[in-house]
């Protein structure tokens, strides 16, 4: 391998959830922060969440409004 060209290693980076839940892991960043672990993740827990913090959901159902609108019309001739 050559010499200088590789990133540092840290063999104690930690990944901190949003949860609270933190993993110690090798990394060659010293720390990552992510918004769902296997700790809080609904396919790990069992729970359903809804996970939308920005509010895409209902932004996308405004913006599409009027086209269900309109498929429901044809759906129900």
């Amino acid at each position: 391998m050559k010499k200088g060209i590789h990133p540092e290693y840290y063999p104690k980076a930690v990944i901190r959830c949003a949860c609270g839940n933190e993993i110690i892991v090798g990394c060659t960043v010293p720390e990552l922060k992510v918004e769902v672990c296997s700790k809080c993740h609904p396919f790990y827990t069992g729970e359903q969440k809804i996970l939308d913090t920005s509010g895409r959901v209902e932004k996308f159902m405004k913006k599409y409004a009027d086209f269900f609108a309109k498929q429901e019309k044809k759906a129900k001739k």
